[in-house]
């Protein structure tokens, strides 16, 4: 029978996957329980009368107290196994599913994971094959031999990863690869095709979009000075939240007069919502009527574990100013700053619908299942707010979800012939 760290080896879950997961759990019981504890003085309280001067807590108190106390040591004893497993068998390898359900535990939970430093928190890189590549010259010379002057960067969108991009829906991992090899992806192809060298951002997209914008323009700050050759054109194709912190990224990019925003030619967004999500705003309506109510106001913690990538696509934050100093849980109003377009840059937009044929409410009403047809395609009734993205750099993609735009060949065509122009 083999030992725990050879089980561990041969197989795509890391010891750091396990003391990440490991500490969530330990913190989830500990939240589930101070939930409960709430409730249960809360019933007890309104069970209160004249005839019961006196609440019948303290030895629940007691009870509650040591639920957490042996859940937090457990946790510290689990930590330490897991902590010394690590430099033993920790092997590097990933794969698509390990890397799907991280991104995904990352989208809702990343400013948590990264300010409690899990090792679960996916920091911000530049991939090739599921693997992070080094920014230096060398490394980048490396992973690609055939470097040209026209980068191509796909940056995807909340709760996904890198290795999503392109993949048709009815692909097995098998047929994909288990390091999602970029020969498998039709992006990447279409960017070789058309002379462009593509590069794969992996990032937390629970963090803030504004964070993650800053981030990502010093990114290619660095990616400028460091590739192999001289750049002469830079492309961005954003899925969803891809687009925001790719316009967030524009901005912090301005603002330090960097080298790379120069370069930059084109933006594709793909399902981006510029104006928002009403998914997230109907989050932050049940949060409300949670916390109105004396028995259900505890519960109105659990929705508040949402990650700030989530809230932040409320209205489309796409900087500091638009959060900071404010409860992101509370209800206000749009307030966000207004935000133009890079200038100089060709701006493409793509929405989805699931609707099936263009025409009559549903196409924008029922979007792609999570964004709006209008949010997509920039526009709003506020003028202000509206971006100026030319009707002929517009296109819908009727019959398809938020998720299918990236295997769907149409989009992948429509794209193309843009680019080629």
């Amino acid at each position: 029978m083999k030992s725990l760290p050879e089980r561990i080896k041969t197989s795509a879950v890391r010891p750091s996957d396990l003391q990440g997961l490991s500490r969530l759990v330990i913190d989830a019981i500990t939240g589930v329980t101070g939930v409960v504890e709430s409730v249960h003085y809360t019933v007890l309280h309104m069970q209160v009368t004249s005839k019961t001067p006196v609440l019948p807590g303290g030895g629940l108190r007691f009870i509650y107290r040591s639920i957490t106390q042996v859940t937090r040591v457990t946790g510290v004893v689990l930590d330490t196994l897991l902590e010394a497993l690590v430099p033993l068998v920790e092997s590097g390898k990933s794969s698509f599913a390990r890397d799907t359900v991280l991104a995904a535990i990352n989208g809702v939970l990343g400013d948590y994971l990264e300010s409690s430093g899990s090792p679960l928190a996916i920091p911000m890189t530049f991939r090739k094959h599921g693997q992070p590549v080094e920014l230096k010259q060398t490394s980048l010379a490396a992973a690609y031999p055939r470097a040209t002057q026209k980068v191509m960067v796909l940056a995807h969108g909340l709760c996904m990863s890198d290795l999503q991009w392109g993949r048709d829906e009815t692909q097995t991992e098998s047929e994909t690869g288990t390091q999602g090899t970029e020969e498998a992806i039709r992006y990447a192809r279409m960017a070789e095709a058309l002379g462009y060298t593509p590069l794969f951002l992996h990032y937390n997209s629970g963090r803030h979009i504004s964070t993650n914008g800053r981030e990502f323009s010093s990114l290619l700050d660095t990616l400028v000075q460091q590739w192999p050759v001289p750049i002469t054109e830079l492309v961005v194709v954003g899925h969803s939240m891809g687009g925001l912190i790719t316009r967030s990224a524009c901005y912090y990019g301005a603002q330090a007069q960097s080298h790379w925003l120069t370069l930059l030619k084109t933006i594709v967004f793909l399902g981006t919502p510029h104006h928002g999500s009403p998914l997230e705003r109907g989050g932050n309506w049940i949060d409300r009527a949670l916390g109105a109510n004396t028995y259900t106001e505890p519960f109105a913690r659990l929705g508040k574990i949402r990650s700030a990538g989530i809230t932040d696509l409320r209205y489309g934050y796409l900087l500091d100013e638009d959060w900071q100093g404010r409860d992101r849980f509370k209800h206000i109003k749009d307030h966000r700053q207004l935000l133009h377009l890079p200038a100089g840059v060709r701006c493409y937009a793509v929405a989805a619908t699931t609707a099936k044929e263009p025409g009559g409410i549903a196409e924008n009403r029922l979007g792609d299942g999570l964004v709006p047809v209008s949010s997509a395609l920039g526009h709003h009734k506020v003028p202000e707010l509206q971006l100026p993205i030319p009707l002929t750099h517009q296109w819908v993609a009727y019959g398809t979800s938020h998720f299918g735009l990236l295997g769907r060949y149409a989009v992948y065509q429509k794209i193309e012939s843009w680019l080629k122009q």
